[in-house]
């Protein structure tokens, strides 16, 4: 068929939805040898958007096919629209298709319009186009107060971003401001393929700083915790730190070690995260500046892969004040990550590094996708990707898992 000779159209329904409806008018235009050139569905609250572009042979087709699509959508209850669509238009808008793809997802306890209004802003201003928007949290009662009220939408977007340094400082603005989460991602095979994901321990996984509660036991916590504080925020060298931190919990009993691991307040949504991992079939590890004693104890109970961390001296049951082997330190994290991976034959691109310190960065700006977790400003500010709003599970909303893909696991 030469070119003259073809004619597209735009089909718009809109209407109540109900099945059979897609059924009704492909088997209309099926009559008419029609061509689907793109077609694409949206329902909110049982009310449907649907858009069938078609081609079609020009002239004595294309009134009956307009005709019979009119009088299945009156006998479907729907309304249906036409647009006619040039060739011209047509093929600069499959030239758009080249464009470079991005994912934003938005995640918060709850999404009020001003936080959308305030992200798709920046989006406008850097000359992205939203392709299509969906929501990865289920559906939310407004009469039933949920324990853990979480909400995420995932916006496919395509453009040429004129200057990425300033969306990224504007979205963390916003995120400061409105208090919700933006995570940005390049729409590549290595986004919907992750494999690993990697965590650090401490403040990370668990709510708490071990080393700190180690020192409370042994009478020098303030102490320790100012040392804690000042690695975090990157303020002195997390090896110096740890040396010196390691020094004051000499002759600590080892008989407390287990009542503390016992004990350990594991992070909101971190079962849940583990769950689904494992079920999708990810490796995990934890690399952690923390202790093997209370990784390995982390490791039993979610389920992990691999565990590096720090080994604690013991002699005569009690804690020397030394370590054994290497200081897990950032570098350390880093190389780990890498070598987890180049074992399970994973690309560096297909890795998540989850932390909150400034000795997770090494290995947060290797990972593919490096996530800074409840983190500190500084380790907010250097990384990509945040999530402070809602508990560890969020981090599932960023692989592009929609709450019945995680509940249904409890199904089988």
């Amino acid at each position: 068929m030469a070119i003259e000779d073809k004619e597209i159209i735009l089909l718009k329904v809109s209407g109540q939805d109900k099945p059979g409806v897609t059924a009704g008018l492909t088997a209309v235009l099926a009559t008419y040898n029609a061509i689907i050139l793109d077609i694409g569905q949206a329902d909110i609250h049982d009310t449907l958007s649907l858009g069938i572009l078609f081609e079609i042979e020009a002239g004595s087709c294309s009134a009956p096919v307009l005709k019979d699509l009119l009088f299945k959508g009156y006998e479907l209850g729907i309304k249906v629209k036409f647009i006619p669509i040039s060739i011209d238009d047509y093929e600069s808008w499959v030239k758009t298709q080249s464009k470079q793809r991005y994912i934003i997802n938005i995640l918060g306890e709850t999404l009020a319009a001003k936080q959308i209004a305030a992200v798709t802003k920046i989006m406008s201003d850097q000359h992205l186009n939203i392709d299509s928007i969906k929501r990865l949290t289920g559906r939310t009662s407004i009469i039933d107060v949920e324990d853990y009220p979480r909400s995420c939408v995932q916006l496919s977007v395509s453009g040429t971003i004129v200057d990425k340094k300033l969306m990224t400082s504007s979205f963390m603005k916003i995120s400061r401001a409105l208090d919700v989460d933006i995570s940005f991602q390049e729409d590549t095979i290595y986004r919907r393929n992750r494999r690993l994901v990697c965590f650090d321990m401490d403040s990370t996984l668990i709510q708490t700083e071990v080393i700190d509660e180690l020192a409370d036991l042994n009478g020098v916590g303030e102490q320790v915790r100012a040392i804690t504080e000042s690695a975090m925020n990157g303020e002195i060298d997390f090896t110096e730190s740890f040396k010196q931190r390691m020094a004051l919990l000499e002759g600590l009993s080892e008989d407390v070690l287990r009542n503390v691991a016992v004990n350990l307040p594991i992070t909101k949504g971190a079962h849940r995260l583990m769950k689904a991992l494992k079920y999708y079939g990810y490796k995990t590890a934890i690399l952690s500046g923390g202790f093997t004693y209370f990784g390995e104890y982390l490791q039993k109970e979610l389920g992990i892969d691999y565990v590096h961390a720090n080994q604690l001296e013991i002699k005569d049951g009690k804690l020397t004040g030394n370590y054994l082997g290497e200081i897990v330190d950032g570098k350390k994290k880093a190389e780990y990550l890498q070598a987890i991976a180049d074992k399970e034959g994973i690309n560096i691109n297909q890795t998540i590094a989850v932390g909150d310190g400034a000795n997770d960065l090494p290995m947060i700006n290797l990972a593919g996708l490096g996530i800074a977790f409840h983190a500190k400003p500084t380790v907010k500010d250097c990384a990509e990707t945040s999530i402070s709003s809602l508990g560890l599970d969020g981090v599932l909303y960023l692989l592009g898992y929609h709450d019945r893909h995680i509940d249904m696991m409890d199904e089988i």
